[in-house]
């Protein structure tokens, strides 16, 4: 009998909803057309494809809050996210979500926090990403909730997204980490310093290289029990990820993303991941989708050798 290291439950949440440009939300559709599912099974994970999460596209929406664009949709929908991935961690599994803007997050770690609190397990984030998505509708310029993700686990915004499973906030500034960072709004700027927030911005890589950023970030998440990954692939270089939402020059090389995987894979503490804004309507014969499933087999403990 083949002998499995873990069950993955794949989610897709092909949301675009969250952010302007359209085409995300084709994402975890590329992604299975990219392998991943045979780049998990390579490594001896026995894989359930759970389907999608079913979205309502936004020719049916009419907007009500121009500064929480999609609102009612999002929060409906992240609630199914949240359950889905609560189930999946109460069975003993890995969740794996895949979209879709970055919105997807606001559901993928309320399920997280939700199970992590039943079993009284202390929660961390790894958010990698070139943005901190920390606006609000006070102080987003677009309405797009996609930025306000982290902002809305940390327990700042609209109620219907922050209550989401019940209670908020879903996590503490200190029990975060942000990586690969390189775009603030200014008014973002204001809440990540009040709070705080441990942010590795893309200069701090540059001086300090990214085997030691991810190993300081490790060692800071130390004292939580899970660790969920929210992997934004604007985090990496638009020469090496065209096909992404909000794509920002500068970002991380080919090597300093799949070494910041693997060395999450060496620790292993990480329970969960999103994979987010992988749009192929913008890439190149699928390039970011197959990077993408790569960084995933990275996480999980691909090597080399």
């Amino acid at each position: 009998m083949t002998s499995f290291k873990k069950n993955i439950d794949l989610i897709g949440f092909p949301m675009d909803l969250g952010a302007n440009r359209r085409g995300v939300d084709m994402g975890p559709s590329a992604l299975r057309i990219a392998g991943i599912i045979e780049e998990l099974e390579l490594l001896g994970y026995r894989i359930q494809d759970l389907g999608n999460i079913p979205i309502h596209p936004r020719e049916h929406q009419i907007l009500t809050h121009p500064g929480l664009r999609y609102l009612e949709e999002i929060v409906r929908t992240s609630g199914m996210l949240a359950t889905s991935v609560e189930k999946s961690l109460k069975n003993g599994h890995f969740p794996l979500c895949m979209g879709g803007d970055h919105s997807m997050a606001i559901g993928s770690i309320a399920g997280v926090a939700a199970f992590c609190r039943n079993v009284q397990k202390p929660l961390g984030v790894i958010w990698i990403d070139a943005h901190t998505d920390m606006n609000t509708e006070a102080t987003s310029p677009s309405g797009n909730i996609h930025g306000m993700a982290l902002a809305v686990s940390l327990g700042l915004g609209h109620p219907q997204l922050t209550r989401l499973m019940g209670f908020t906030p879903k996590i503490e500034p200190h029990s975060c980490a942000l990586a690969g960072i390189r775009k603030i709004d200014p008014l973002e700027k204001e809440t990540v310093k009040r709070l705080h927030l441990p942010v590795y911005t893309m200069s701090d890589i540059d001086r300090n290289g990214a085997h030691q950023t991810i190993r300081s970030i490790l060692d800071a998440l130390a004292h939580v029990g899970h660790i969920h990954v929210s992997l934004d692939l604007d985090s990496v270089d638009p020469s090496v990820a065209a096909g992404v939402g909000t794509p920002v020059a500068g970002g991380l090389t080919y090597r300093e993303i799949h070494l910041i995987m693997e060395t999450i894979a060496e620790c292993g503490c990480m329970g969960s991941l999103d994979v987010a804004e992988l749009n192929p309507i913008l890439d190149n014969r699928n390039r970011t989708a197959r990077l993408a499933a790569e960084l995933v087999a990275s996480s999980m403990g691909m090597r080399i050798l």
